[in-house]
């Protein structure tokens, strides 16, 4: 394919998971065994309910579950969450990043910006700057960390990241953006399991719907890609909104011993009634008919009753949302990273739709909507054999042109040879 200098690429996508996971029988275990006290509390019986029916197979963490006992139930203090987050979290974030860079070719020396995002660390200098330390980075490079997004996190970074691309061809510069997303969700499990078993009115419905995991990508304007280099997805259109009267709907509120995540029963029906809106906004604005079944869709899946939903307000099928069904189920939600992990995966998963949209949702509500086009090796490669072809006939024609221009020389020549005889 061709890039264009007015144009912004993904140029490399990657995500890592931490080595541990647990399934729903193994969840039951482990809450049963931290807190037997309260086993028969409303609460406690809710969140099994939750557990057993979120059909998600398996979640990553950072923690083995297996050596955790009764003794092991009291909450760390926000600071010791927070040592953890800034080692193993940085560990798992720079794992991701490396093979982002990677792919797209890209030492740390080239690198011009950071745009990160994460909802599971608090403090400051943020995470960004140590990751930026462990991969080199240079320390001119412009870094950005966002806060308070929760699971729109992921394309809330992308577009800022897109903003800045675009914002460097304007000035006729050159931009390679790295974009991170990470969350260690279960930094919180035991305070959210106090929570769930001491109250007998919220739903606490995080403990066994999250998980932890990073995602990492590579952003560059049109100026800043080589001949070399190959675009995964070219972003076309992005945007966001806040969805009007939602505020309460979702929330993740600081406690000393840490974060605790309210979702109330709204949410399902009011992000995925403000799908349509914003995929008529990003990709149909000027009005004309439009088949949201003609595109791939990276949905972020906060839940089966969101991705089901997303389905019958789009009229999509199983296929549409390949990627978001295969990530919710092996992975569960990684809140941030996790829509970033369902567009690494989509391009892996068979040739697909040319054109994609990701959506995803956080906290205000807010939507986040990108349309992006697939770069294919294959346009690529049709691109070179008709290059090749080009020059081969150039290539003829000029034989063509030399061997007249000879056969010429030659006329002439046979023609004086002949008066001189005669």
């Amino acid at each position: 394919m061709t890039v264009s200098n007015n144009s912004v690429y993904i140029s490399g996508l990657a995500h890592e998971y931490p080595q541990y996971s647990q399934t729903q029988e193994q969840f039951a275990d482990l809450v049963t065994r931290l807190v037997p006290e309260y086993i028969t509390s409303p609460g406690f019986q809710r969140l099994l309910h939750v557990n057993r029916n979120t059909q998600i197979l398996s979640r990553p963490t950072i923690f083995d579950y297996s050596i955790w006992t009764k003794a092991d139930a009291k909450p760390p203090t926000i600071d010791e969450l927070s040592q953890i987050f800034r080692t193993t979290g940085v560990d798992l974030t720079v794992a991701a990043c490396k093979k982002a860079m990677k792919e797209a070719q890209l030492s740390a020396t080239d690198i011009t910006h950071v745009v990160a995002v994460t909802c599971t660390d608090q403090g400051s200098p943020g995470y960004d700057l140590f990751v930026s330390q462990k991969l080199q980075l240079p320390s001119g490079v412009q870094r950005a960390l966002l806060h308070g997004v929760g699971c729109a996190g992921g394309l809330s970074a992308l577009r800022e990241a897109a903003n800045l691309a675009a914002a460097a061809s304007s000035r006729g510069r050159s931009a390679r953006i790295l974009v991170f997303a990470t969350e260690l969700c279960s930094l919180f499990l035991r305070a959210e399991l106090q929570a769930a078993c001491k109250d007998n009115e919220n739903l606490h419905i995080a403990p066994a719907l999250f998980s932890d995991g990073s995602a990492a990508l590579v952003v560059c304007n049109g100026l800043a890609m080589r001949d070399d280099q190959k675009p995964i997805y070219e972003l076309q259109e992005w945007g966001s909104a806040v969805i009007p009267g939602t505020k309460d709907h979702m929330s993740y509120s600081v406690s000393p011993s840490g974060m605790i995540a309210t979702i109330t029963k709204e949410v399902p029906k009011a992000t995925v009634g403000a799908i349509g809106t914003m995929f008529d906004q990003i990709c149909n604005p000027t009005g004309a008919p439009i088949d949201p079944t003609t595109f791939d869709w990276a949905v972020h899946p906060g839940g089966v009753t969101i991705l089901q939903g997303a389905q019958q307000a789009m009229n999509l099928t199983d296929d549409h949302i390949r990627a978001s069904l295969d990530t919710y189920q092996k992975y569960g939600n990684s809140s941030s990273p996790t829509v970033l992990v369902v567009l690494d995966k989509l391009r892996r998963m068979g040739k697909g739709r040319d054109d994609v949209v990701a959506t995803s949702f956080g906290p205000g509500l807010m939507i986040e909507m990108f349309r992006m086009r697939r770069c294919r090796d294959d346009e690529s490669q049709q691109a070179l054999s008709l290059g090749v072809l080009a020059k081969a006939h150039r290539l003829g024609m000029s034989v063509v042109s030399r061997l007249s221009r000879s056969g010429k020389r030659s006329s002439v020549v046979h023609r004086v040879r002949a008066s001189k005889e005669a």
